[in-house]
């Protein structure tokens, strides 16, 4: 069985492209990961039978079915989740108590001290070499992470919310991301997608 924490194992990298992209079939894992088609096989066998990876027959027309995989909730599990049912309860106790605003100015003094925690670790002057080393930082902390450059601004795209179960109960947490990357980055942040919306990750357009 696959450890608990993700290495750098064969099966680690399966995990990640599925985690990036996810889902993928053989041939697209066999080009992302550089390896043959036999190998990405021994890796899924081996992850489907610890019950990480999920596959799903696809049909459309009279051509072969498709083979298609994803992580199941264990597999996604393995992904590190910065939160944990204490602090659910603490911020569900807050806003039965003290009401959403309460709960917004908590999350935004949070947000503030991530941010400086980040910015203590970037040297960098411009926009885009401080988000590319903020989504060095991140994925360090096992937040799957992923900088583009694109049309008036910079995309940062989190496949994995580092919050996502208190993230349903409190929305505010997202606004809390949003401003933690807009304080490092020192630029206007947009949230143009959510997990919480059914998207694939969350994405935040950064203004230059």
């Amino acid at each position: 069985m696959i450890q608990k924490r993700l290495d750098d194992s064969p099966a680690a990298e399966v995990l990640h492209v599925l985690q990036r992209k996810g889902s993928a079939t053989i041939k697209e894992l066999e080009t992302a990961l550089r390896v043959t088609a036999t190998a990405v096989r021994q890796q899924l066998t081996g992850l489907m039978a610890d019950g990480y990876v999920d596959q799903e027959v696809q049909r459309a027309g009279r051509g072969r079915p498709r083979h298609v995989y994803s992580l199941t909730a264990e597999g996604r599990a393995l992904f590190p989740r910065h939160y944990d049912e204490f602090t659910n309860s603490l911020l569900r106790e807050i806003l039965i108590s003290e009401g959403p605003q309460k709960v917004r100015s908590l999350l935004g003094r949070m947000g503030q001290r991530l941010a400086e925690q980040y910015v203590r670790q970037i040297a960098s002057s411009t926009p885009a070499d401080r988000a590319l080393k903020l989504t060095e930082l991140l994925n360090a902390k096992g937040i799957l992470t992923e900088m583009q450059m694109a049309p008036g601004g910079i995309l940062m795209h989190e496949y994995t919310c580092p919050y996502y179960e208190l993230a349903r109960q409190h929305r505010a947490i997202c606004d809390m991301e949003q401003d933690m990357i807009a304080e490092v980055i020192q630029q206007p942040v947009e949230l143009v997608t959510c997990t919480l919306d059914g998207h694939h990750g969350c994405q935040f357009k950064i203004e230059t």
